[in-house]
């Protein structure tokens, strides 16, 4: 009787299942089709930047080196009076943006200034301008600033982590239990940990939903529309971590049988599959799907996510279960097969991260002129921590002492676990930053190989300086000012110089543009390295001002 009632509930959950993966196959169907491409670079524009030209356009064309989207409401064309000089919606096509724009304009300055989203799903900004006629006092662009609020930038990366961590949690109990968890022990406490992990993948997929709107768009937590989230929903990015929630609802019903009793064949295999399709979701909705070699690099990077999930959550049964609870007679069946098993995640984690580095990175000297780089040479160096303390592990496995003085391999397990919590915290942010490839190709508005960032306080306000890419050559320089509630301030005019005392260079003034009321922009060309002083004047209103200055390490 017991055997006609487990049937149908396992021809249930199977076809649960199914519906969980009629819900992918609906997002990937409405997913967009998307070139491969990564950091997009504005690279030409009509009319182009700081040009005179005798008459009015009816369009500007911004021409972009790889596809981009649209952030609402973030191209905008200001008339010398201020005014919005561009009419209607900008149109997309591949790389080129077309900004219909009245063609009976005054003449004067007029400044251009857009916000899109490249195909890696990050945002890319900028502005420039070009004059009808003759130049003239270039306009401020009385709109909202779009940069994304620290805290979005912040929550994205903890939102990464989280969905990082909840996949090791989840993988490790399931693995487990499936294939090496003693019969005699309660399964309650792994059964646990592997939903909490489920939960946490799944919370994270869906703040990572919520916060790409702001992220994308500018703004703070609760900045969401309902065109932002359109827009995000009708993206790669949107449709990856739709599937990916549709693949956890169906591996829900297949789960649960799994975590209580030793699976099915069936089962195991129809729940493997579901878990590498959801692997696939991560690449595709970052870096590696806007990579030059795109299906190689998504492929890789589940291959390096999936090992991580193994490697580390079995380390962390090992240590919480395991080593606390099974006698030497298990210990002595376990250790054997899952060194074997550790042995072979590594090993593919090693492979799928030199492949990574090699087209990430592209060359040798972006590994250490680029923030990409230098992150990953750290990832390297505490992989490298944890791969010899592994082997150590390994070797008393081998003696088959840590059968019989589990504590040692425990201690080892422990550590290991600490270093990839750090790890992890370096991929989460490796994710959020602008691949070497790209940044190495040059400075850009989009695309940054280095960038200094510091806030200056004075008692009437504070002043934030952003200067990328911080080399010798030409540099930009975006100031932006807030009042004691960290709020916006209003700038009436901005004033900068850049000096080299130890290299005898007198200051240098950078000329700036405002492109908002807090919000100032300049280029500047910086020929030698040294610590620069940069001096800034904020004028608020006709007899208050203030000055502050940063030292900018500029290599």
């Amino acid at each position: 009787m017991s055997g006609m009632t487990v049937a149908p509930r396992r021809w249930a959950a199977r076809l649960a299942a199914a519906a969980g993966l009629l819900v992918t196959v609906v997002a990937l169907l409405i997913a967009p089709a998307t070139s491969a491409s990564a950091h997009a670079v504005l690279e030409s524009s009509s009319p182009a930047a700081s040009s005179i030209v005798p008459s009015g356009p009816s369009e500007v064309v911004l021409t972009f080196s790889e596809s981009v989207r649209k952030v609402p409401d973030k191209i905008r064309v200001i008339a010398p009076d201020g005014s919005r000089a561009d009419r209607g919606e900008p149109s997309f096509s591949g790389g080129v943006v077309t900004i219909p724009v009245d063609p009976a304009g005054a003449r004067g300055t007029y400044l251009v200034s857009f916000r899109v989203i490249s195909a890696d799903s990050h945002p890319v900004s900028g502005a420039f301008t070009y004059s009808v006629g003759a130049p003239s006092t270039p306009p401020v662009d009385s709109g909202t600033d779009s940069r994304a609020n620290p805290v979005v930038e912040t929550a994205v990366k903890v939102a990464r982590f989280l969905g990082y961590a909840g996949l090791v949690l989840l993988v490790g109990p399931a693995l487990v239990l499936a294939a090496l968890w003693p019969r005699r022990l309660s399964r309650r406490g792994p059964t646990r940990l592997a939903w909490i992990g489920l939960g946490l993948v799944a919370f994270a997929t869906l703040a990572d939903l919520w916060l790409q709107v702001p992220y994308t768009a500018g703004g703070g937590l609760f900045d969401v529309t309902g065109e932002g989230f359109g827009s995000v929903f009708g993206s790669a990015f949107g449709a990856a971590h739709l599937v990916r929630l549709g693949l956890l609802a169906a591996s829900v019903f297949l789960l649960r049988p799994l975590l209580a009793r030793p699976a099915g064949r069936a089962d195991a295999i129809i729940l493997a599959v579901l878990g590498g399709a959801a692997l696939l979701t991560w690449p595709l909705a970052g870096h590696p799907a806007a990579s030059p070699a795109p299906a190689v690099s998504v492929v890789v990077d589940a291959v390096h996510l999936g090992s991580m999930a193994v490697w580390l959550g079995g380390l962390l049964m090992l240590a919480v279960f395991l080593l606390r609870q099974a006698d030497e007679r298990e210990l002595g069946a376990i250790l054997p097969i899952w060194s074997r098993w550790a042995a072979l995640a590594v090993s593919a984690l090693l492979l799928a991260g030199t492949v990574q580095a090699l087209i990430e990175v592209a060359t040798p000297q972006a590994l250490f002129d680029t923030t990409y780089g230098r992150l990953l040479l750290a990832k390297i160096g505490l992989f490298a921590l944890v791969i010899g303390v592994a082997a150590y592990s390994r070797q008393l496995v081998r003696s088959r002492v840590a059968a019989q003085r589990p504590a040692p391999v425990r201690r080892a397990v422990l550590v290991e676990l600490a270093v990839t919590v750090v790890v992890l915290a370096v991929s989460a942010t490796l994710v959020q930053t602008t691949p070497a490839r790209t940044a190495a190709a040059g400075p850009s508005a989009g695309a940054e190989s280095g960038l200094f960032s510091t806030r200056l306080s004075s008692p009437l306000l504070s002043v934030e300086v952003e200067v990328s890419p911080a080399e010798r050559g030409n540099n930009s320089v975006h100031l932006y000012a807030y009042d004691k509630d960290n709020k916006p301030q209003l700038v009436a005019e901005w004033k900068a110089t850049a000096a080299l005392p130890s290299a005898g260079i007198e200051p240098i003034e950078v000329p700036l543009l405002r492109l908002t009321d807090s919000h100032a922009y300049g280029d500047v060309s910086l020929p030698a390295a040294g610590d620069w002083e940069i001096k800034i004047t904020a004028r608020t209103t006709d007899i208050d001002q203030a000055t502050v200055t940063a030292t900018v390490p500029i290599r």
